[in-house]
């Protein structure tokens, strides 16, 4: 069946229900309602779909496409629900039970008929991890209900009426500022969480801070701490404690509105508080964060638990286990907080345990770099430039930590770095549901670093490292597991994935065979991985490429500031979702990749200058072939790498028979089959069927020709020439 997916935005939800979809076989396309009705209704006749389902969507769906297609629109609401705001005014009324309709597209807004709906208890949390959690399951279970309705002949979707029992809901205006206002001398602290955790995730709730309008977002309830009503009483990890009528709130994160002295990005509250303009910011302001009266909380991050409800990185003991929690807000990790959970990372790995599980966040498990942070900066350059360092150290210490087995427990998406980080870990268990997104290109050609090109083909091999970086697309935790990417997919539910997650980490610690075992293949596996390339190596390629995007042009720039003031950077869906606008002459273009990179190291002598010399040409041949920029350009570096090889091949052997080598006849087809994989490249090159994986593979068996059979005879050599003395 061809299923078209129309949406605001490719992220979340539309992310989910591309991979059910394509997990499940169905042929899946993407458009983006960017505003452009022409432009969609080009989209909706290139594709043709059998069904059109909108996940996500903020702008109306013209008639043109509702009454000529079946069309189901996703609403975060119960039966009779209505309006843009609806998991809005649930959270902030106090709803007990809320849900998911799925209904078919109509004129009047959510008025259309319902092909299915589920409902869930609502817990006390903010709106962003009740969607990512209750509302996009109850959203995929309604998905998979109506699609096995969709061809059958007696089903017929349930009209809106209010009359019946089952239709709870109603029609609610969009929720206003007015409507979320916090009066601090008046609202008690139960009503001003509840408030902010209905605005948290966007668009916050408006305020005043000594006189400065700002949105507040990442509330948390504090236990004990007093003080005047609407005052900040205290500070620690960057948040700020108000305090309430009859208790306090850390407020994690500000943005202060937009005016003509600045313009808001969401930050940590201090930060925001600080870095004001001088020219917008009241002197009390200043005053007040000089104040003896506000308390600066010091916490202790070398002590297990969490001290605090605003601290963002704490571990617990459970036996031989330690289990390290870091949810970031939105997942993402600034330069200070990569350094602050690698130093907690570090002081774990000192104690007396056996397992470190890396439990990350429960909604976002991390994804990677923080963008605000950099935009913010007074040098996105210099500031993107110190936090790619900063996750690498964390990611290097990880993979070294070679007497503990690791464990990634990923119960929250992860993207960019953040996908990464958690295949440097032994073990990988994901929640299944759980959307991984281990790409960097969307943000301006970003080249990425973290290690990933060790990580990742170690992970699922050249070919599905090349493509998944490429290709740019989400992966589900089914498919991570499938590709390798993940060892074990586990429950879909938090509280059983982390029930299954413990048990798994404790069968390291009651079985000390087990244990053993991984923990010598561990060290016997990095050594070996180390031999042939350095660590070293691959950060030092990677963070090249790095500085170029950072420092270099200003992609990466551009599209980071879009992404960071949700400027619409984007005029047409991008072809690697729309499939529908895909020409030929794309899907055959040549794609030289940004994976490969092929660095001499010293492990590759083998004694003799001549040959050692024609091997580090090898390597530079390698990087000028694939950084060609046209067909021409690509057979003619080709044919330069074929005579080299050749050439060589020719010295080394001549070499081995002037020494009578023993291992002469073997290292000889080794060359033969090189050489004829180097032709059947350049014949995959004429046809336009390049794909730069048939030299990964090629590079590949070299550095291990190089490693083991040259190695043996530079073995060989060294022994001759001494007997020859």
């Amino acid at each position: 069946m061809r299923i078209l997916l129309i949406s605001t935005a490719f992220s979340g939800l539309t992310q989910r229900f591309y991979t059910e979809l394509d997990d499940a076989g169905y042929l899946v396309s993407v458009e983006l309602h960017l505003g452009d009705i022409p432009q969609l209704l080009e989209g909706v006749k290139l594709f043709q779909p059998e069904l059109i389902i909108c996940p996500f969507l903020t702008r109306k769906l013209p008639a043109q496409i509702y009454e000529n297609y079946t069309c189901l629109i996703v609403h975060p609401g119960i039966k009779g629900d209505r309006g843009a705001s609806s998991l809005d005014w649930a959270i902030q009324g106090g709803e007990q039970e809320w849900g998911v309709t799925l209904l078919q597209a109509a004129e009047e807004m959510d008025a259309g008929d319902v092909w299915a709906s589920k409902t869930f208890p609502m817990r006390a949390a903010t709106k962003s991890s009740l969607f990512y959690r209750e509302v996009t399951q109850a959203a995929v279970d309604c998905l998979w209900e109506a699609l096995t309705y969709f061809q059958a002949p007696d089903f017929r979707p349930q009209p809106l009426d209010y009359s019946k029992p089952d239709f709870k809901g109603k029609l609610l205006p969009t929720m206003k500022q007015p409507d979320r206002a916090i009066d601090w001398k008046k609202h008690k602290t139960a009503e001003i969480l509840t408030r902010l955790n209905a605005a948290d995730g966007s668009p916050g709730v408006l305020d005043e801070i000594n006189g400065s309008p700002c949105y507040l977002y990442n509330a948390h309830l504090e236990p004990t701490l007093r003080g005047k009503a609407g005052e900040i009483i205290a500070t620690a990890n960057h948040a700020i404690c108000r305090a309430t009528v009859d208790g306090a709130i850390w407020i994690g994160h500000l943005k202060f509105k937009s005016g003509e002295t600045c313009r808001g990005i969401k930050l940590p509250a201090t930060f925001v508080l600080k870095n004001l303009p001088p020219s917008s910011a009241p002197a009390p302001l200043f005053k007040g964060f000089l104040s003896k009266n506000i308390k600066k909380i010091e916490i202790d991050y070398t002590q297990a638990g969490r001290q605090l409800p605003c601290q963002e990185v704490w571990y617990e003991i459970a036996g031989k286990v330690a289990y390290l929690y870091f949810p970031f807000h939105n997942g993402a990790m600034s330069t200070e907080q990569c350094r602050l959970l690698l130093s907690v990372y570090q002081h774990v790995a000192m104690l007396s345990v056996d397992v470190i599980v890396l439990m990350g966040g429960d909604s976002f498990w991390s994804n990677g770099i923080h963008l605000n942070h950099i935009e913010a900066a007074h040098s996105p350059a210099d500031e993107s430039w110190f936090n790619i360092n900063a996750i690498d150290d964390l990611i290097h210490q990880i993979i070294t930590t070679l007497d503990k087995v690791t464990i990634s427990a990923v119960a929250g998406n992860a993207g960019a770095g953040g996908a990464i980080l958690e295949i440097a870990t032994d073990q990988v268990y994901a929640r299944e549901g759980v959307i991984f997104n281990p790409h960097y290109k969307n943000m301006g050609e970003l080249y990425g670093s973290e290690y990933w090109t060790y990580l990742l083909p170690k992970r699922v091999g050249m070919e599905m490292a090349t493509n998944l970086t490429e290709q740019r697309l989400p992966v589900s935790a089914k498919k991570a597991w499938r590709i390798g990417l993940v060892d074990k997919v586990l429950d879909n539910q938090h509280k059983i994935f982390y029930a299954q997650v413990k048990h798994l980490a404790n069968s390291y610690v009651t079985d000390p065979e087990k244990l053993r075992t991984c923990l010598a293949q561990k060290a016997k596996t990095r050594c070996f991985d180390e031999s042939i390339k350095a660590l070293s190596t691959y950060r030092q390629f990677e963070l090249t490429q790095m500085y170029e995007n950072f420092y270099g042009n200003h992609a990466y720039h551009a599209a980071r500031h879009a992404f960071v003031y949700k400027e619409a950077g984007e005029k047409t869906t991008p072809e690697n979702i729309a499939i529908h606008r895909q020409s030929q002459s794309a899907i055959n273009k040549l794609s030289l990749g940004s994976l490969p990179h092929f660095v001499w190291q010293d492990c590759y002598a083998i004694g003799d200058k001549e040959v050692d010399e024609q091997h580090k040409d090898f390597f530079a041949l390698v990087e000028k072939l694939l950084t060609s920029g046209s067909k021409e350009y690509l057979i003619a570096n080709l044919n330069s790498l074929y005579q080299h090889v050749e050439t060589h091949f020719c010295t080394e052997e001549a070499l081995m028979k002037e020494v009578e080598f023993y291992g002469y006849k073997g290292h000889q087809k080794e060359h033969a089959a090189m050489l004829e994989k180097l032709e059947a490249i350049k014949k995959k090159i004429n046809n336009s069927g390049w794909d730069g994986v048939d030299m990964n593979d090629f590079v590949g068996r070299w550095t291990k020709h190089i490693v083991n059979s040259d190695m043996s005879f530079n073995t060989y050599l060294k022994k001759e020439r001494v007997v020859a003395n």
